[in-house]
């Protein structure tokens, strides 16, 4: 792995952290520094081998970022016990909504693909 590459990794997501907090954005400051390196991969113009290999080490260990979240779970056990109905709520309703989403957008995606090729 190469370390200018983690570095990398590392300054987007604080790039991300502190704009949010100067700004008040109400996004997580991970998601607006996934953003900015995608804005410099854009306009790069393609990924470095060097970001390529450290992207797939970590995703490749990526299984051990759900132990935290596992042991949170566990820890608010009776918080889900007692409000599961919202919980399942939120969650049936939320999925039911991207499904309905990215079926659109595929729709949407392969018309304007069959008339751009007639």
């Amino acid at each position: 792995m190469n370390l200018s590459y983690i570095t990398l990794l590392l300054l987007c997501q604080l790039a991300g952290e502190v704009i949010v907090r100067l700004v008040g954005l109400p996004l997580p400051g991970p998601v607006l520094g996934m953003m900015l390196l995608f804005l410099g991969l854009v306009i790069h113009g393609r990924v470095p081998n060097g970001l390529d290999g450290v992207v797939k080490g970590i995703l490749g260990n990526f299984a051990l970022l759900f132990i935290p979240a596992s042991v949170g779970v566990m820890v608010h056990l009776n918080t889900l016990a007692t409000e599961w109905l919202p919980i399942a709520a939120a969650v049936l309703i939320s999925t039911f909504c991207t499904i309905v989403f990215t079926g659109r957008l595929m729709q949407h995606l392969t018309r304007s693909e069959g008339e751009d090729k007639s």
